[in-house]
């Protein structure tokens, strides 16, 4: 089992929370309610895919252990993968669940393969997302080959019975690069 990351010093915020305010762009695509997937395949015009980096069960990162309400160190199934537009990496997304709450739904996120997550949240009604929150996510958090300071990301918890699975998306420069946006100047 890897080492559990410690907790960096930065927070997740709701956007009534972040001063100062974020310019328009970034905070509708920070706080959008609707579906990433939807989002990213009409942007790209059809040319989405997912592609898996890891998954399987791990120790659960503090952070998450806390909105997943379970103790420090716990495992969980944790699934990592690219969303591409137009064949390039738009966003980093990391998925965890704490195995306690797990039982019954394990064969269907293991199942997930190439498929979004996404199409699977929004396709049930009876999950419920929990409100959105936005920092700098921490480079130590992203794969080696995407890691830089600076980047916004987002997470929500999915909520279905028992079973919370929190949801953290990592917007990378190309996204805002195929939108004629400077990165840099987010």
């Amino acid at each position: 089992m890897p080492p559990v990351t410690a907790a960096p010093a930065f927070h997740w915020l709701g956007a009534d929370q972040l001063t100062p305010v974020l310019p328009a762009g970034l905070a509708d695509w920070l706080f959008d309610t609707g579906s990433l997937t939807r989002r990213l395949t009409a942007l790209s015009a059809g040319r989405f895919a997912v592609i898996p980096l890891a998954e399987g069960w791990q120790r659960l990162r503090d952070d998450e252990c806390a909105v997943l309400g379970v103790a420090p160190g716990s495992e969980g199934w944790v699934r990592e993968v690219y969303l591409l537009g137009e064949e390039r990496p738009w966003v980093f997304a990391r998925s965890v669940a704490a195995r306690a709450a797990l039982e019954g739904f394990a064969p269907v996120l293991a199942e997930l393969g190439r498929r979004p997550l996404g199409e699977l949240l929004f396709s049930d009604p009876a999950f419920e997302r929990g409100p959105l929150q936005a920092t700098r996510y921490p480079p130590a958090w992203l794969p080696a080959g995407i890691r830089r300071p600076g980047l916004w990301g987002r997470r929500s918890c999915f909520h279905r019975e028992n079973l919370a699975v929190l949801v953290a998306e990592v917007f990378l420069p190309e996204l805002w690069q195929y939108q004629g946006v400077d990165p840099d100047a987010l």
